[in-house]
């Protein structure tokens, strides 16, 4: 008995983290992923109204969003915040990086460090050209 309510017991713990295994797997219902993105389209929506962000902006900075939910919980703020005169708030943290952002940022790191002695050796060469021409402007000046 207390066999089969622990192999019962073990099963039903498996069953309850399917949906969690298969988002991450991205074998994800897709009416349920729309309605969570969708969700989530109108919460970032609503912050950035809140947060007195232009629409344009949330819409760039949240790309992978749905922009019609986006508009939706930024309209749906802007009524609320109208009706009961709130005022925006100054975000104080830069925005979310879209997912994936990790991994171009990685590869642009190294781009930057390969770029970066280029970059060191070009002021040297301005001043190199500087003293070049102080000297020329000099040797003018003593000639005259």
């Amino acid at each position: 008995m207390i066999k089969r309510l622990s192999v019962i017991s073990a099963l039903l713990l498996a069953l309850a983290g399917c949906d969690l295994v298969n988002q991450k797997l991205g074998l994800e219902d897709p009416a349920q992923k729309e309605a969570r993105t969708e969700a989530e389209a109108k919460a970032v929506g609503s912050a950035c109204r809140h947060s007195g962000r232009a629409i344009e902006d949330c819409y760039a900075i949240y790309s992978w969003l749905p922009k019609a939910g986006i508009y939706a919980g930024w309209r749906e703020m802007d009524e609320y915040m109208r009706q009961n005169q709130i005022e925006t708030i100054v975000p104080q943290l830069p925005p979310s990086e879209p997912p994936g952002a990790a991994k171009k940022k990685k590869k642009a790191t190294t781009e930057e460090a390969a770029a970066a002695p280029a970059t060191a050796a070009a002021p040297a060469s301005s001043k190199e050209t500087e003293a070049k021409v102080a000297k020329d402007s000099e040797k003018a000046a003593e000639k005259h």
